[in-house]
């Protein structure tokens, strides 16, 4: 008899998982999908023929594994891209020619395709571009101005010869990392832009995993080192992640990678149910037997049965589907994680304040941040993907804004929020309001699974699911672990490897995406 796997969920860590089980063993994926898109947060959202990349997904990481993987679903390009060529003259950008996959496809003739995209991401601040990471550089040192200068190299003289013992909260990571000077005036504002609440109260491991090992120290030393030298593949092996240079991305946007996975997943005998909301987990002796499941467009309620279940809803979700038999510590801690969620305003444009027709900024992101206006971050997703535009005489923005349920900015009517949008960009002289042709909004809820409410008790979650032998928790809000999706990938790819060799433990799997080098996986 077939065995069957039912996984909850159709987002990078979902579908990673359907992917290995149907290409390397003889159980049978089920995806169970709450929503009508593939791709969770990776998906792509189209608004006529413009396409949205929800929050930004640049395809690198350091595993082998994961950049083979990629590459095998979607070939690198072996032709230039729409704005690969130079207007002037008609020839192959220099800085292009030597990425190109030989024997790759022609995006310009076919979708199944990987591109490779320049990375830059700019700090707004002052109304002045700052790179980030922050750079150590002429422009740097002119804008912050003597004195702050002075106060930043100070900070950090002081932080490096007194180091902060023991570091509980993202303050205490930032300081230790940058200085107090730094931190404050780069760090600080933005950070508790996108949580909502002061870094005192956020715990040191978001710092140790989105992070990493950047400090100012490796941030000089990779400036110095660009100065000689050009690395030019895309595997970047001796870079941080934090400062690579380029990285791949779908023609499409990162949903066209889930939606040809879930192509492959189902051509090959897997399933995947779309609008199928989990409404009850049945849990007997440490083992799950059943999922109980409504279909959201007939209100049908299904049962499925299964020998292996892997979970990437929300844990808090995961948790009360349980019922009476989870422990009433468990339940308690579990109902007090916290989340935070996401909007963002896609902006067509026929022209943007910063940079020219002629000479248009090439930035991938723009961190905003200025204090008087409440967006997040800037997109700019022809410098993502030319092919994310319809028209590529017009410039196609996200406005991203960070969020909960029920506050203010996610209270609001979506032509409000809209209007409220472009208003800030205005004030912060990014645009002109006549520039602005069309406008769409997206609303993301549990986009980011946060490191305060009951956080510090997780441990105690873990203990109880990982007893339940034939529950595996994988990707981000699965584990409620800020993951990238590289970091999702690896969860899932370990957890089948586990099946198919019979482990028992999930050490591993949680161990992934911790400081030390997970990722230098051959």
């Amino acid at each position: 008899m077939s065995k069957y796997a039912i996984i909850i969920g159709a987002g990078p860590a979902g579908l990673t998982a359907a992917y290995e089980l149907i290409t390397k063993t003889d159980i049978i994926p089920i995806v169970l999908e709450k929503s009508d898109k593939i791709g969770g947060i990776s998906r792509t959202e189209e608004y006529k023929g413009n396409r949205i990349d929800i929050g930004g997904h640049r395809f690198f990481s350091k595993s082998d594994v994961v950049m083979n993987w990629w590459r095998n679903i979607l070939p690198v390009q072996g032709f230039p891209s729409r704005d690969d060529i130079n207007p002037k003259n008609g020839l192959i950008k220099k800085s292009v020619a030597s990425r190109l996959s030989d024997g790759g496809p022609d995006p310009e003739k076919k979708d199944r395709v990987m591109l490779i995209r320049s990375r830059l991401s700019r700090i707004f601040f002052l109304r002045k571009f700052f790179d980030y990471p922050i750079a150590i550089n002429w422009q740097t040192l002119s804008s912050l101005g003597f004195t702050k200068l002075v106060k930043i190299g100070w900070t950090y003289i002081q932080i490096r010869l007194f180091p902060i013992k023991d570091i509980e909260n993202l303050e205490q990571f930032f300081i230790s990392r940058f200085g107090k000077e730094l931190y404050e005036t780069f760090f600080k504002d933005y950070t508790e832009k996108v949580w909502g609440v002061p870094c005192t109260q956020i715990d040191a491991n978001w710092g140790a995993q989105r992070i990493k090992k950047l400090s100012i120290s490796r941030t000089l030393i990779h400036f110095f080192k660009s100065l000689f030298i050009k690395t030019k593949s895309v595997d970047q092996k001796n870079v941080d992640t934090s400062l690579i240079e380029q990285f791949m991305y779908p023609k499409l946007g990162p949903g066209q990678m889930w939606e040809t996975v879930a192509k492959i997943v189902t051509e090959k005998g897997g399933k995947i149910l779309m609008n199928a909301e989990v409404i009850q987990i049945e849990l007997q002796n440490d083992k799950i037997d059943s999922v109980s499941y409504k279909d959201k467009i007939t209100g049908k309620i299904e049962k499925t049965e299964g020998h292996y279940f892997f979970s990437t809803m929300p844990v808090k979700h995961l948790i009360r589907s349980m019922g009476s038999k989870v422990p009433s510590t468990v339940r308690r801690i579990s109902d007090g994680l916290m989340y935070r969620d996401f909007i963002t305003v896609g902006l067509l444009l026929k022209i943007l304040k910063i940079g020219t027709k002629e000479n248009p900024i090439k930035d991938n992101w723009i961190y905003i941040q200025e204090k008087e206006v409440k967006i997040g971050r800037l997109q700019i997703f022809n410098n993502w993907s030319p092919y994310l535009v319809s028209n590529s005489e017009n410039i196609w923005i996200g406005l991203e804004y960070f969020s909960n349920v029920g506050d203010e900015l996610w209270s609001m009517g979506n032509e409000e929020f809209i209007d409220f949008a472009i208003k800030e960009l205005v004030l912060i002289d990014i645009i002109e309001e006549d520039a602005v042709l069309d406008s769409t909004i997206i609303k993301m809820p549990k986009a980011y699974p946060a490191y305060f409410g009951t956080y510090s008790e997780f441990d105690k979650i873990r203990e109880f699911t990982d007893k339940i032998g034939n529950l595996f928790l994988v990707g981000r809000n699965g584990m409620h672990k800020y993951n990238n999706q590289d970091h999702s990938m690896l969860t899932a790819i370990t957890a089948v490897k586990n099946i198919m060799n019979n482990v028992t433990s999930k050490n591993n799997i949680w161990e992934i995406n911790l400081e030390k080098d997970y990722h230098e996986e051959k």
